[in-house]
């Protein structure tokens, strides 16, 4: 078994101009390919081995991260149930004038653990410490019903 600081990835990005619209906002699909980076770096830290992102649950977009800023993605296992984990990852943006972070997304991915042939394993348990990390645990257990429920549909 592991701790979920165990599997903590911190990424930092700067926001280039082909990262951004016309209005040099940061495009979604850009921040997408960050999230499901820096998310495989976690899951696969966890579990030592390969992981494939299995579904991308929800991306809440709060605040638009604008052209030159600082962008910090923060992910970490929530929860590992058998061969799947569910991972979070936090994004905030700043920049170089302030130092002051403002939290502007926040997604929940599932990745699957796999063998050298691409079929799913067991992946470490693991032991949420804080009451933080407690919380997030029990939530990804009730997310997790949920996409289960929605998969038979």
């Amino acid at each position: 078994m592991k701790t979920i600081n165990d599997s903590k990835i911190i990424m930092t990005e700067l926001v280039l101009p082909n990262h951004t619209n016309q209005l040099g906002h940061l495009l979604g699909g850009q921040l997408m390919l960050w999230i499901d980076i820096c998310a495989a770096l976690a899951a696969g830290k966890h579990c030592e081995s390969v992981c494939v992102t299995a579904s991308v649950d929800k991306i809440d977009f709060h605040h638009p991260i604008k052209l030159g800023e600082v962008v910090t993605l923060e992910a970490s296992v929530n929860r590992v149930f058998s061969t799947s984990l569910e991972i979070g990852v936090k994004i905030f943006a700043h920049s170089f004038a302030s130092p002051e972070k403002t939290h502007t997304n926040s997604a929940y991915l599932t990745f699957v653990k796999i063998d050298k042939d691409g079929n799913p394993v067991p992946a470490p348990k693991i032991i949420p410490e804080t009451e933080e990390e407690k919380r997030r645990y029990e939530e990804a257990g009730l997310r997790r019903e949920q996409r289960l429920k929605n998969r038979l549909k």
